[in-house]
């Protein structure tokens, strides 16, 4: 599968500089880190919220999980909720399950950023399949996510 176009004119629009980490096919954010050894710290997931104002994409690092009350907290929503598979197929049709970009506002969608993943000089994203990962460093990622709200929303996940 090929980037999304959505993705291709969101990185051309913003002049980004980025380059492309191939990996064994993966099913899922944590599959992806480890099959492109990047630690699962350093690669953004995307996360789809939804309430009935709509969605709203929550980007945390792949080895933490999203607080929904913070996030319904730094947002002004009570009812935030994960959405479900098929709501994320249909706002993503162009990107395979399970391997949506972190960059929501390609697609239109309100995104918040988790401030962990603030000071990585490098961070991974996926890029719409489960093959390649995007690499950006840290300013480029933070010049990407200037326009997304900011916040500490994500727990650490116990293994």
């Amino acid at each position: 599968m090929s980037v999304p176009d959505r993705l291709s004119s969101f990185l051309l629009v913003h002049d980004a500089d980025y380059d492309f980490q191939p990996h064994r096919h993966s099913r899922g954010s944590s599959d992806s880190a480890h099959a492109a050894h990047v630690p699962p710290h350093q690669l953004a997931k995307a996360v789809v919220l939804e309430d009935e104002a709509g969605c709203v994409m929550a980007v945390v690092p792949a080895d933490r999980y999203v607080r929904l009350g913070r996030v319904s907290q730094l947002l002004a929503r009570q009812h935030l909720r994960l959405a479900d598979e098929n709501r994320i197929a249909a706002l993503f049709p162009d990107c395979e399950r399970g391997a949506v970009p972190a960059l929501g506002m390609a697609w239109g969608l309100e995104t918040v950023v988790d401030d962990e993943l603030e000071n990585l000089s490098v961070v991974y994203i996926e890029c719409g399949d489960h093959e390649r990962l995007l690499r950006l460093e840290h300013r480029q990622f933070h010049a990407l996510m200037r326009q997304a709200r900011h916040g500490q929303f994500s727990g650490l996940r116990i293994h």
